[in-house]
């Protein structure tokens, strides 16, 4: 028993953990949308801090640090034992854990919870109470506690500044705590920073290395394993630090014991490296004159320069193995990170860190005070917010030559569904027009390694990025909207040679599109389309066509600007159109029209084969008989059902569909799928995202009756992702109050008692689909900047507004007012010629 629980102690101190149990607590108060987290309402509260595809740690509503991510997967829920302590010397009991109370659900979950959480901080004692205030990328925090004469304010950060994406991509964070004093006399004071090194791994070589004003907690790599270096640093600017490089070394408690008592004694101690050392600290002591404030900064760099992660089959066919121009020679087979390109080691990031802090913060704050200078509703401010923290979560990678690489989210302990996937980041805005270098990298990829040469995409890149084998089906959605998004990086970008250089690639992919699922020529999609849903439509439906519609646009106006004959493109727009304006709505609401005979295809049984279905059994033979080929929607009222007008539409291009059928179809969304209280829904697939008496916008729904007895598998589900781009839509098309009512309905999910309000999951945390709330912003004001030609466009759907707007060579905040626009540029430069105010 005592050999058992001391390996528990062991392992428990290298911040393992699992998701725990999560009971929903009954509600004490009310959180305002884009306000401050109190009360329960901190309870799941867990802020991303961190560099884009470098990793993160999450400042949690409390102060504690967890969901450290470092090591180029996911580790949700980690939680090392890392922490901030203050002491008012000569004051009895008064040293405190820089945190506010342990929140409930932590106190009973499923890992070593039973054992009471050998290792754990959360028994030290803390203060009363806290609240979270969250204006991305910074975290703000306020501690309180009566029996202190102390106000403590922490601030939790990382770079995050449109267009500069290197140094939005740096492996760091800070924690600044400020102290005020609120006593009628002065004090002194003892701050420190304490961490295990959570880095280790039993019985491999691991120190704690010097660092000026710090430390290094470092796991050294085997030559077997170099993927398990590893170094994070802790330290500070103050000039007052002193280093505890070594712990107290001892079994059972004995170093967080002998650590506490230093704390509550305010003593101030150097101790030099030694070997086997458990944990490190570093202290500033200080004194305060009655209401005098004092700020120190905790900087938090780490490196982990290898991985073993490589995903994807090399090509086996030469046709597979078309890239226009080779690729630059990645240093190692697996991945590696872009700040590894940059940086030799950990001395290298971590002084830049230190050199370039103050830069870094003025330029974040000034992305920061522009977004939240924004008038616009509230809900909406939170909601774009809120996901922009996705591009700090594990969900995002940037190999070596600086392209990212993504999941479409994070599973617990690895990443969720690889790739880039097409047709998930369809819906994800904010990149485009925050980094768009990053996100033409991304059509980089669709186009070339991810091509083969007859003009067939793999939907999903291969990691490290590199030509692969073309195995499975091109996602009609996915394809078809990397033609339009091409588009729109181009008008955001105006490169010109950038769309010069890709065009020959764009017309093979589109001619690609048009003979695998439009072998006829009839405009519209016929032919079993993959998309997003994981299964394969049969028959003309709007949802997948309205893709193809607007990629026939996008690339007849592409084509124009490049000189080429796009005459049948156009001839197929006008013909698409017509057929799914008439053949495709039932008078309210566009629909299916369920086709299987007299295809190309194989039939649905010999099809499924090959596709995500695995197969047809005897029992669904029997309903392919009756109903057709399973997962379709056919009579249904799709969420999605416009998802390609709408892509439409963000991407700057025409509406491709008649304006009053769409408005309509929109309508009957939000009538017949957003519900209110779901305690009525029965939902046989993925229940957590919306249930019970909580709201959400269903998928789909069949108010005309004709649902199939196997609907497509995610029918039931709630999407936060589908909930912003229904929601914008509607707001594009003039329909504000029922887009914002979405909204609210999707955000009350997420306040904090239950759901942490920064990772909107779905297949992961933190899922890339909930970027398309980034589109609430354009919709509300019709702000978009034109780079080709050089001009702004604004159309309010919310008459006077001051509103943000992000460009490929810098931001601004925009305010309209009395029907004129003025543009007051923040960073970077953004050269407009003309504005135009639509109606």
């Amino acid at each position: 028993m005592k050999l058992f629980f001391t390996e528990l102690l062991l392992i428990s101190g290298l911040g393992l953990s699992a998701q725990p149990l999560s009971f929903e607590p009954k509600a004490i108060s009310h959180h305002v949308y884009n306000d401050v987290y109190t009360y329960e309402y901190t309870n799941r509260v867990a802020f991303p801090i961190g560099g884009m595809g470098a990793g993160m740690f999450c400042l949690e509503g409390a102060g504690a640090i967890s969901h450290l991510s470092i090591r180029h997967r996911p580790d949700m829920f980690n939680e090392p034992p890392v922490f901030a302590a203050i002491t008012v010397k000569g004051m009895e009991n008064s040293a405190r854990v820089l945190e506010g109370p342990v929140p409930t659900w932590k106190k009973y979950g499923e890992f070593n919870s039973a054992l009471g959480m050998p290792g754990a901080t959360w028994g030290l004692r803390r203060f009363a109470e806290s609240s979270f205030l969250a204006r991305f990328p910074f975290g703000e925090i306020d501690l309180t506690d009566k029996e202190l004469p102390l106000e403590v304010h922490i601030t939790g950060w990382s770079p995050f500044v449109p267009t500069d994406a290197d140094n939005s991509s740096l492996p760091v964070g800070a924690l600044e705590y400020r102290f005020k004093n609120t006593d009628s006399k002065l004090r002194e004071y003892v701050f420190s920073y304490n961490a295990r090194n959570f880095l280790a791994i039993r019985k491999t070589p691991n120190r704690i290395r010097p660092l000026d004003r710090g430390f290094i907690l470092t796991q050294d790599s085997t030559t077997d394993n170099p993927e398990l270096q590893a170094d994070f640093a802790i330290f500070t600017d103050d000039p007052a630090t002193v280093v505890n490089h070594c712990w107290f070394r001892g079994g059972w408690f004995d170093p967080m014991t002998m650590v506490w008592n230093d704390i509550e004694k305010g003593i101030v101690q150097a101790g030099v490296p030694q070997k086997d050392a458990i944990g490190a600290s570093l202290m500033v002591p200080f004194t305060l004159q009655p209401g005098q404030e004092k700020t120190i900064r905790v900087m938090m760099a780490w490196y982990v320069p290898n991985s073993k992660l490589r995903m994807g089959k090399d090509p086996v066919d030469p046709k597979d193995s078309t890239v226009r121009n080779s690729s630059v020679v990645l240093p190692s087979r697996y991945h590696k990170p872009w700040y590894s390109s940059k940086f030799s080691d950990i001395d290298g990031v971590a002084y830049y860190w230190r050199d370039h802090y103050v830069e870094l913060r003025k330029n974040s704050l000034l992305f920061r005070d522009a977004f939240y200078s924004s008038t616009l509703p509230p809900e909406v401010i939170e909601a774009v917010a809120a996901n922009l923290t996705i591009l700090k979560s594990p969900t995002v990678l940037r190999q070596y030559d600086g392209r990212l690489w993504s999941w479409e989210g994070c599973e617990d302990q690895q990443g969720s569904c690889p790739g880039n996937c097409e047709h998930v980041w369809n819906y994800a805005q904010a990149l485009s027009h925050l980094f768009p270098d990053l996100e033409r990298g991304l059509r980089r990829t669709e186009f070339e390694e991810d091509q083969n040469a007859e003009g067939h995409q793999e939907f999903r890149a291969i990691l490290p990025i590199r030509p692969q084998a073309h195995l499975f089906h091109a996602a009609s959605d996915g394809q078809l909207g990397g033609i339009m998004k091409i588009y729109r990086d181009w008008r955001i970008s105006g490169d010109n040679d950038w769309l010069r250089q890709l065009y020959p690639r764009i017309k093979l992919s589109m001619d690609y599109c048009i003979h695998t699922w439009d072998p006829r020529h009839t405009g519209v999609l016929e032919e079993p389309h993959h998309n997003t849903y994981d299964i394969e439509f049969w028959g003309p439906e709007p949802m997948c066509t309205g893709f193809y519609l607007g990629a026939l646009e996008a690339i007849t106006k592409m084509g124009i600007a490049m000189g080429d004959d796009v005459s049948r493109y156009a001839d197929l727009l006008a013909k698409g159109r017509g057929f799914v304006e008439q053949s495709l709505f039932n008078g309210e609401y566009f629909f299916q029209k369920i086709q299987w005979k007299g295809l190309s295809a194989a039939d649905p049984v010999e099809d499924s084969k090959h596709s995500l279905e695995g197969g047809y059994s005897p029992e669904a033979i029997q309903l392919l008989e009756k109903e057709g080929p399973k997962y379709q929607y056919g009579t249904g009222c799709l969420s999605d059902g416009m998802l390609g007008a709408w892509m439409a539409q963000v991407c700057g291009l025409n509406q491709p569909l008649d304006s009053a059928k769409v408005v309509s179809h929109l309508l009957s969304v939000y009538k017949y799928n957003l519900e209110k209280d779901l305690a009525s829904h029965s939902n046989p697939q993925r229940p957590t995202f919306a249930l019970g008496h909580e709201g959400g916008l269903l998928l789909c729904s069949w108010p005309k009756g004709g649902k199939l007895s196997l609907p497509f598998i995610y029918s039931d589900e709630v999407w936060t992702g589908i909930e912003y781009e229904v929601a914008s839509h509607l707001i594009f098309m003039g329909r504000v109050k029922e887009g914002l009512d979405i909204v609210r309905t999707c955000r009350n999910r997420y306040d904090g008692r239950v759901r942490n309000p920064f990772d909107e999951y779905e297949c992961g945390h933190w899922y890339a689909r909930a970027m398309s709330s980034y589109a609430l912003l354009e919709s509300l004001t019709g702000v978009r900047y034109d780079a080709v030609d050089k001009t702004l466009y604004v159309r309010s759907r919310v008459g006077d507004f001051t509103s943000f707007l992000s460009t490929g060579t810098g931001f601004a905040t925009v305010r309209f007012n009395r029907g004129k626009a003025t543009v007051q540029t923040v960073y970077g430069n953004i050269p407009i010629e003309r504005t135009v105010i639509l109606q």
